[in-house]
């Protein structure tokens, strides 16, 4: 196969053009290329014209999605696994946290507020109805966040401080546009946090934690002159890199509100993480063109294997 490496990518302007580059600048002596990928009608057992591809938009565009499984079970290298970005969720995340030690907010998944017109009473006997409200905040707390169990950019998310507003948001999550399906929603404490790191995450192994500001304009968000350093520093590589490396995401970010020396891990679910050079600030972006560059020439001369080689059930039935 060749050893060309593709690019797929939404509304972002900043970090194509730079990676495809410097790809092509340090990958030459290894006859390693990248470009823009272009699909369009995928056959079944269509040869891929790319070794490696980056995913930062199938999340959205569900074609893209159909053809990178494939893709990969042809022998292609997909950053980050189609299979697994989508079967996770924010509460599966949750759970395993805590099994490897990682501290959550508390969180409870919630059912749906509304569903599919094809879903009747009849279809969901298994639920207990009405909720115990009371008892779900005497455990979670508050105020609290009501946010999809998936998704992301801060859709949808709502702060609640008394159990009205817990309903009035909640019902809102049953009242999506025309052509949406409802969403699961999860409540989850809210944590007072008196410090605040996003980690950039490459190759599960690379992690670079920059202060973070989430209630500062999206482009101002990261925060520069004050480097984390110390225990803290520490602390937030040895998290993010147990979560990074369960979850097999070799690009990712994850977020750790502080309190009380303690860091909460808020949002790991970002597979297709903000690399744009005006948000993530130029020393970042650099380091992130380097890491990620580094990492997909390693995929397309074989000297590396992903994360989610072998772990499908059908990888032992067919040849790879």
């Amino acid at each position: 196969m060749s050893k060309i490496v593709g690019l797929l990518v939404g509304r972002e302007n900043t970090f194509p053009g730079p990676f495809i580059e410097t790809v092509n600048r340090k990958g030459a002596a290894h006859g390693v290329t990248a470009e823009l990928a272009l699909l369009g009608g995928t056959r079944e057992l269509e040869l891929p014209r790319y070794r490696v591809i980056v995913d930062r938009i199938s999340h959205e565009v569900p074609y893209y999605r159909a053809h990178l499984k494939s893709a990969a079970l042809m022998g292609t290298v997909v950053v980050n696994d189609p299979f697994w970005w989508e079967a996770d969720e924010k509460f599966f995340e949750c759970t395993l946290a805590r099994m490897l030690g990682v501290a959550v907010p508390k969180t409870v998944v919630l059912p749906n507020k509304s569903y599919i017109s094809d879903i009747t009473e009849q279809s969901l006997r298994n639920l207990k109805y009405p909720l115990d409200w009371d008892d779900i905040l005497s455990y979670v707390g508050l105020p609290a966040i009501l946010k999809p169990n998936t998704g992301g950019g801060w859709k949808d998310v709502y702060r609640v401080d008394s159990k009205q507003d817990l309903l009035w948001a909640y019902d809102q999550s049953g009242g999506l546009p025309p052509g949406q399906r409802p969403k699961t929603m999860i409540l989850q404490e809210f944590i007072k946090w008196e410090d605040y790191v996003r980690c950039i995450c490459i190759g599960r192994r690379d992690i670079l934690p920059i202060r973070y500001d989430p209630t500062a304009p999206f482009a101002d968000r990261y925060v520069v002159n004050r480097p984390v350093d110390g225990e803290l520093r520490d602390r937030a590589v040895h998290d993010a890199r147990a979560l990074v490396d369960a979850l097999g995401y070799d690009m990712d970010t994850v977020e750790f509100a502080v309190r009380d020396g303690i860091l909460y891990a808020i949002d790991f679910l970002n597979p297709a993480p903000d690399f744009d050079s005006f948000s993530i600030k130029e020393d970042n972006f650099n380091w992130v063109l380097e890491k990620m560059s580094d990492l997909v020439i390693s995929y397309a001369t074989d000297a590396a294997t992903p994360p989610w080689k072998g772990d499908h059930r059908w990888w032992k039935h067919v040849r790879s």
